[in-house]
């Protein structure tokens, strides 16, 4: 059983940055690749980023590259993302995932989720 928390989010104007985090419990961290997904009011959960389980690949949808980066650190049982230059259309609860078999580009049967952290942008 692997526990995701996540923390991190707030209130940032149009052009700020902000840093999530999400800390995994269990001492099998390193073996999951990790994601991180958002859901704005009304819209369905989308793919933001993805990392493989040893940090070597990385993936990112087209609304966020270049803005967005995701990093982990398995001696600290975390991964990371980076968002930079943010727009109002950012806003959203942001959610990680971890999947064992799958690098989580999809969300769809996703071995664990975090609770949520919301973030929100103000133009």
């Amino acid at each position: 059983q692997v526990q995701l928390v996540e923390s991190g989010g707030g209130l940032v104007q149009a052009g700020g940055s902000l840093r999530l985090s999400c800390v995994a419990s269990g001492r099998t961290f390193s073996s999951y690749s990790m994601g991180w997904f958002r859901q704005a009011p009304g819209k369905e959960r989308e793919f933001a980023a993805a990392i493989s389980w040893s940090g070597a690949r990385t993936y990112y949808a087209d609304s966020v590259k270049g803005r967005f980066t995701i990093s982990r650190d398995n001696a600290k049982n975390t991964v990371y993302l980076q968002m930079n230059s943010l727009k109002a259309e950012d806003t959203a609860v942001y959610y990680c995932a971890a999947d064992r078999n799958q690098i989580p580009t999809s969300r769809m049967n996703l071995d664990y989720w975090g609770q949520g952290t919301q973030v929100t942008v103000s133009s």
